[in-house]
């Protein structure tokens, strides 16, 4: 199968393990819009008819009709709004009770699913839908938070940059090894004064990284461990950390910004391109288990 057909078999099997096909959601004696409703009312801090269908993404109608069976029920009821030209939904007490019935339910339910797994599996599959929520709603990369690189997140560059550059470019252990003996050195040896890491987070995950350390020669810099994570390409991400590295070789007082890559890199050396690198030296070699270009890209800082 491909992915669009495992993510759609998927759908299916959640769809009867959570019973969205049943008449009556949880036993309650409710179906599924009529729970999602309630839930909406119960959290949310105050909807029309109208706004509570943009936030449930469903017809106007529809949702018109499931409202008027919660309100034949006794379950929901209306008050005016502030400008009295709508009126806010509302739950009633036995509504308010039917929605904490439902959730404690719903929580019960899910909290079984994970009674016979090992330990922390419900954390695991909790971090799984963050990663799948990250994907199909990636955020804007201004509201991305740069941070300075913190206990854990050398672990998790030597793995994402092994786990990616084993998938993508087919390299072996040993590029693994190099990011390591990269991570150790600036970590032991790093000058505060001019050397930086930044790492980027959202949605408390990590989505990438860049550095800016000493160059080979004093006035150098050298931009390393430039990493985005697939589902965090495509949204201006990679040229914010990139900008970011260079006004900071620039304000520091480096006269040039160097960097080592490889020529299969296209997506990174069309941005460094754009962002005024030229490419210095290009050099076909046997590295990490492979044959690859290398290429090494030069900024000149004073322009």
């Amino acid at each position: 199968m491909d992915a669009i057909d495992r993510i759609r078999a998927f759908n299916r099997a959640h769809t009867a393990r959570i019973g969205l096909l049943d008449q009556s959601y949880l036993a309650a004696g409710l179906g599924l819009p009529e729970v999602r409703v309630l839930f909406e009312l119960a959290t949310g801090t105050g909807w029309t008819a109208r706004q509570l269908a943009g936030v449930l993404q469903v017809n106007e109608g529809h949702l018109s009709r499931v409202i008027a069976r919660l309100e034949a029920d006794g379950l929901v009821g209306r008050r005016p709004a502030e400008d009295h030209r709508a009126r806010i939904l509302t739950l009633t007490e036995t509504g308010r009770a039917q929605a904490d019935e439902v959730q404690a339910l719903s929580r019960a339910e899910i909290g079984d699913w994970f009674a016979h797994l090992p330990p922390r599996s419900d954390e695991a599959v909790a971090a799984a839908l963050d990663e799948v929520e990250a994907v199909l709603n990636p955020p804007d990369a201004e509201a991305v938070e740069l941070r300075d690189l913190a206990i854990g997140d050398a672990g998790w560059l030597i793995e994402q940059h092994g786990r990616l550059y084993a998938r993508d470019e087919g390299f072996d252990e040993t590029f693994e090894a190099l990011v390591a003996e990269i991570l150790a050195a600036y970590i032991r040896n790093r000058d505060p004064s001019v050397e930086r890491a930044w790492i980027a987070w959202a949605g408390g995950r990590r989505l990438g990284s860049i550095f800016c350390v000493k160059g080979p020669e004093p006035g150098v810099a050298k931009l390393r461990l430039f990493l985005l994570l697939p589902e965090a390409r495509g949204f201006g991400l990679g040229r914010r950390l990139l900008d970011t590295c260079i006004d900071h070789a620039r304000e520091r007082g480096f006269r040039r910004l160097v960097l080592w890559t490889h020529e299969s890199h296209r997506a990174a050396c069309a941005l460094y391109k754009a962002r005024g690198f030229a490419l210095t030296d290009s050099r076909p070699t046997h590295s990490f288990g492979v044959d690859v270009v290398e290429q090494e890209w030069a900024l000149d800082l004073a322009g």
